[in-house]
C-alpha cells in the first residue's frame, strides 16, 4: 500500500518538515559522492551497538563520534528507494504533526523519536556489529503521533492490483495500525534476519504516541502562533478526493471542491478523484479566475452512465478556504 495523500487539512506551510527533508536530501547527495555502499561511512555515521559494547570495535571510535553518530544515523540511507520511501512518508504525515506541535517543537519531537528508536534497537541488539542507518525510526514516531491524533483521517492509498492501480481511502487508524502490525510480525518472525531494524520502527512509533501525551503537559510559549501567521498556506492540495452524490437517482453527480482565496482570485488547476463503486478516475479541473464561494463548475460527460440515458455531467460547487 502506497499512501498518496491524507485529507487532514493544515493551514500553515510545514517549514520544519521540509527543512528535515532538505537536510536528508543534502546528506544523501553527499552519499552519492562517497558511494551508497561505502561501509566506512556507515560505520562512521551509523548507529552500531558494538561501538559502545565491543572493545575491539569501540577503541577505534572517539567519544565524540560515539555521541554524534546517535544523531547522524537518522540522516543517512542505504539506497535510493530507502531514501525516497522515507521522505515520502515524512511528506504525507509530517505536516499535520508539525501543525500540532509547532515547527520548533516538531524538530525536537522528530529528533527524540529517532533517538528513542535507536535506543530500542540498541537494547535488543547490544553487541551487533552491523551499522543501522535511516530516518525510518524518527518517521515512525511521526506516524505514531498521527495514529493517536488523527485516527479518523482518510489516507488516499494506491493499491496495485496486478497492473491496475486502485485508489482507495483508508482510515488512518487502519492504515497505520496495519503498518505497525507488519513491523511487529517482521520483528518477531522471519523478517528478523533481513537486516532491517524492525524494532527501531516499533520503538519510534511507540515514542511518537508517548511524546504526544507528554507534550500536552508542556506550557505554550507563543512561538507556534507567531510562526503560523508567517507560514499560512496560500494553496489547497492539488489532488482532491471528491465525494459525489446524485439527485433523484439521475445521471448527474454533485460534489464540492476546495480552493484558497488566492486560487479563487487567480485561478488554478486541480486533479480530482471521483469515487464511484470500484472505479475512481482522475480528472483535471481548470478553475477560472474570479470564482466565488458557491460557484458551480460543470464537467460535461463526467457523471454516471444510466441505461437509456445520455452520460451525465459532474457539477462541482466551489468552497473557499482562508477567505480574505
Amino acid at each position: 500500500m502506497i499512501p498518496i495523500r491524507d485529507n487532514q487539512p493544515t493551514s500553515s506551510f510545514p517549514v520544519a518538515t521540509y527543512a528535515l527533508m532538505g537536510t536528508n536530501l543534502v546528506v544523501f547527495l553527499f552519499q552519492l559522492q562517497w558511494g551508497l555502499d561505502n561501509e566506512a561511512v556507515f560505520y562512521l555515521y551509523g548507529l552500531v551497538p558494538g561501538k559502545y559494547t565491543v572493545w575491539d570495535l569501540s577503541r577505534h571510535f572517539s567519544l565524540l563520534n560515539q555521541i554524534f553518530s546517535l544523531f547522524t544515523y537518522m540522516f543517512f540511507h542505504g539506497g535510493v528507494w530507502h531514501f525516497l520511501g522515507n521522505m515520502w512518508f515524512l511528506y504525507i504525515f509530517g505536516d499535520n504533526i508539525e501543525a500540532h506541535f509547532g515547527s520548533v517543537r516538531f524538530i525536537g519531537f522528530y529528533i527524540l523519536c529517532g533517538l528513542i528508536s535507536g535506543g530500542f534497537h540498541f537494547l535488543l541488539n547490544p553487541v551487533s556489529l552491523v551499522p543501522t542507518i535511516g530516518a525510518s525510526g524518527a518517521i515512525a514516531g511521526v506516524m505514531g503521533a498521527y495514529f493517536l491524533l488523527y485516527p479518523g483521517a482518510k489516507i488516499l492509498t494506491l493499491i496495485p492490483i496486478i497492473i491496475i492501480p486502485w485508489l482507495i481511502e483508508i482510515p488512518a487508524f487502519i492504515f497505520l495500525g496495519f503498518w505497525f502490525l507488519m513491523q511487529f510480525l517482521n520483528a518477531t518472525g522471519s523478517g528478523s534476519g533481513s537486516g532491517i531494524a524492525w524494532w527501531a520502527h516499533i520503538g519510534g512509533f511507540v515514542a511518537g504516541v508517548v511524546l504526544v501525551k507528554l507534550n500536552n503537559r508542556l506550557p505554550e510559549t507563543g512561538v507556534r502562533e507567531r510562526l503560523n501567521r508567517l507560514t499560512q498556506k496560500k494553496h489547497t492540495p492539488r489532488l482532491q478526493v471528491i465525494m459525489t452524490q446524485s439527485q433523484d437517482h439521475g445521471p448527474d453527480l454533485y460534489g464540492q471542491m476546495e480552493v484558497s482565496s488566492l486560487e479563487a482570485l487567480t485561478g488554478t488547476k486541480k486533479l480530482v478523484s471521483i469515487p464511484w463503486g470500484f472505479y475512481k478516475p482522475l480528472y483535471r479541473v481548470n478553475v477560472p479566475p474570479g470564482v466565488k464561494k458557491g460557484t458551480r463548475l460543470r464537467l460535461a460527460g463526467m457523471g454516471k452512465t444510466i441505461p437509456n440515458h445520455e452520460k451525465g455531467d459532474l457539477f462541482l460547487t466551489i468552497q473557499i478556504k482562508n477567505a480574505i
